[in-house]
């Protein structure tokens, strides 16, 4: 496995050694020009099927970016568009010459038009709504025209604002009610009143709306643009901007360096939304969620920086730090008002939402494994830090210790991560063998295998996935399956994204940047292929044991997306089937049998077909009486499935030894695996996959052994 990967990693060093020492100059004046030239730079010489950049791509830059700007249609006018337009077949031209003039053009273009807006908004929500007028809006945006005057401007933010207000309306009217069937004597308020709080309800949305984009600077409509340009090669390849790259490395880590608070901004005020359970701020006991921020002081300076009225992003960065520093923060508390200096030392942050987390299943005596993998991170400075397949590795010596009998592993919502943990997990279930077939373009593939002979787990396995299991995720299951090693329960396919993406630093081009940080670019640059040969893009993984879901009739995988790459095969690697199991097709039949006659299961179905017939319903009516109509015959239709939130299973889930210790001084970790615990309960897909475990039968002279040789 370490041969494999350390070939693999030479081949991308060469390949950004080539690129990094070319010829090719970046030196334009205009940072934005600079940033479009070097980013086609990189996508002509390192993404894995290169578009050719000329006026069809030109139009669908145009049109999608045009979308992103202005999505609902309430800013641009028809006679804007028509100024736009004469770029339709200019943009690929203006790329080439490096020439940004359609942006410039519909940047301007929108700042003037979402100035008007503010103005006209306010006025619009300074009237009563007669919500007894019969009209109605379509709220499928796509579907309209462009306006052409100012008094058709005016009535499309009228029809949507009374839309909002008066879903607000409806929801006020039925909190009265029920103050009123509580309390007798309580006096209901009017109709009158209840409107002019709705109203203010939508105009203080639309004033944190404007906080929001008042906050934005030309660089972030930039980005805008730039990914309007990159995401026509393939739906992956994605520009990070600088801080948009710190997300994505905390993403995929699941660490940083700071207090470990999560802060949001509302009118011109910081405030903390949550604190970090096991952090520094947790551990210190002196923030709570609502307080306010006024002020951050370095530990090597002298005076504090207000952060009152900052841009969140920029008041992220001040309060953010090294391990060991420290920061102190002037604080307004939410339940006194009074105003504190607080010091923290900063630390290294978890953030425990992104790691595996691992249940024992207790059912008619015996005990399984549950191992939640949200993704599959790692730490992008060292992978051996901290990554999903050490911490499943762990988890499983752990279950060994408490007896259990099988174990699932849920890959549900999974969206990938590291290409090497799929194959360090994968090897922890069966011998040596390859795991995933990589190949670039115009490259001889690369298998990725596990060296590794021991086995940490050799009983039953299944695993559960759904229409967002992707690209990761999808390895996995692919290989468990053709190895015969796993039986996968859940959705027809998953999502089917085939693809491999690396994140490319941008500033590595320039030898001398006086630009500052310019970003990253996450490049498609490789396909994989499972060990039988065939691709998972936009086919995914067939799951051996379909069950409905409520992603079952929504259009979310590859294959609806916008420019993917095609399916194709390569040749099969060399591999063994496992060989432990016995009567493998009679256990999934069973489940089959199982699943068709599960009454639960059949009304999650219809459910699922339900709520995607109400979604295509883009008609409301704005008069009161009809819409709380329709919403009353919603709900009453609703209550049919009522029962798929009430199901409950016969399972317990106790979590491990480990985790029960820690439970002692950290309440918040307990309430959240209390949680968990809960939603497994009515979770009907882990009930069948413990059933499946239960009938899965090892032989216990082959279930280290492997037969059927498959080249």
């Amino acid at each position: 496995m370490k041969r494999n990967f350390k070939v693999l990693i030479m081949l991308m060093v060469m390949a950004a050694s080539a690129c990094s020492f070319t010829t090719k100059k970046f030196d334009d004046p205009s940072k934005d020009k600079l940033l479009i030239d070097l980013i086609t730079y990189v996508l002509n010489q390192g993404h894995y099927d290169a578009r050719e950049i000329n006026d069809e791509f030109s139009r669908e830059v145009y049109l999608d970016f045009l979308e992103g700007m202005d999505p609902s249609k309430r800013f641009f006018y028809a006679k804007d568009v028509e100024n736009f337009s004469e770029y339709q077949d200019l943009i690929d031209d203006e790329i080439k010459n490096k020439e940004i003039e359609f942006f410039n053009l519909s940047y301007s273009t929108l700042n003037e038009r979402m100035e008007e807006a503010r103005s006209l908004y306010k006025d619009i929500l300074s009237q009563p709504f007669d919500f007894t007028e019969k009209e109605n809006i379509n709220t499928d945006y796509d579907k309209l025209d462009y306006v052409s005057s100012k008094e058709e401007m005016k009535e499309r933010w009228r029809k949507q604002l009374k839309f909002s207000t008066l879903i607000t309306f409806r929801d006020k009217k039925e909190q009265e009610e029920q103050k009123k069937e509580n309390d007798p004597d309580y006096e209901v308020k009017s109709d009158t009143e209840l409107e002019k709080e709705a109203r203010e309800v939508t105009l203080e949305t639309l004033d944190e709306y404007y906080d929001f984009t008042d906050d934005l600077e030309r660089e972030d409509y930039f980005s805008v643009y730039i990914n309007a340009i990159v995401e026509e090669f393939d739906p992956h390849t994605f520009y990070f901007a600088p801080q948009d790259k710190d997300r994505f490395d905390i993403a995929m880590s699941g660490k940083l360096e700071g207090i470990g608070a999560r802060l949001q901004k509302k009118s011109d005020n910081i405030t903390i939304t949550e604190v970090i359970s096991g952090g520094p701020a947790w551990r210190s006991e002196e923030l709570d969620e609502g307080d306010v921020i006024l002020k951050v002081k370095q530990e090597d300076e002298d005076a504090a920086v207000s952060i009152v009225g900052m841009r969140l992003n920029d008041a992220v960065d001040l309060i953010k730090g090294p391990k060991g520093t420290e920061v102190t923060l002037t604080v307004r508390k939410k339940l006194m008002g009074n105003i504190e200096d607080i010091t923290i030392t900063r630390d290294v942050v978890e953030i425990e939402e992104t790691y595996a987390k691992t249940s024992m299943v207790e059912k008619d005596g015996k005990k399984f494994g549950l191992i939640n993998l949200p993704k599959f991170y790692f730490n992008m400075e060292d992978y051996e830090e901290r990554n999903a397949a050490s911490d499943i590795k762990k988890d499983i010596i752990r279950l060994k210790e408490q007896n259990m009998e099988g174990l699932v592993l849920d890959l549900r919502n999974n969206g990938g991560g590291s290409l090497k943990t799929v194959v360090d997990i994968a090897g922890l279930f069966i011998e040596e063998g390859p795991i995933v077939q990589v190949k670039s373009s115009g490259e001889r593939k690369e298998v990725l295998e596990d060296e590794d002979p021991e086995v940490l787990w050799d009983g039953p396995l299944v695993i559960l996935v759904n229409e967002l299991s992707a690209s990761a995720s999808e390895i996995l299951a692919a290989a468990m399956q053709d190895y015969k090693r796993a039986i996968i329960i859940g959705s027809k396919q998953t999502y089917g994204k085939g693809t491999v993406q690396n994140v490319i630093d941008l500033n590595r081009w320039l030898r001398n940047n006086d630009y500052g940080d310019l970003g990253a670019l996450k490049l498609t640059t490789q396909k994989f292929y499972r060990v039988n040969g065939g691709s998972t893009q936009l086919e995914g993984v067939k799951s051996d044991v379909v069950v409905p879901d409520r992603y079952s009739f929504v259009d979310i995988g590859e294959k609806d997306q916008e420019n993917p790459l095609p399916w194709d095969k390569i040749d099969p690697a060399k591999y063994e089937e496992w060989d432990g199991y016995v009567d493998l097709e009679a256990t999934i039949e069973q489940s089959k049998q199982r699943m068709s006659e599960n009454a639960q299961l059949k009304l999650i179905e219809e459910n699922a077909r339900w709520i995607k017939n109400q979604s295509e319903d883009s008609n409301y009516s704005l008069n009161f009486e009809e819409y709380s109509a329709s919403i009353e015959q919603r709900t009453e239709q609703a209550k049919k499935y009522d029962s798929v939130r009430e199901y409950e299973t016969d399972l317990t889930y106790v979590s491990l030894p480990y985790e029960e210790n820690a439970f002692a001084n950290d309440t918040i970790l307990k309430e959240k695996r209390d949680r968990w615990h809960r939603s497994l309960s009515g979770d009907v897909y882990v009930e069948e996959a413990i059933n499946v475990l239960s009938n899965m039968r090892i032989d216990s002279f082959k279930s280290s052994k492997y037969a059927n040789i498959k080249d």
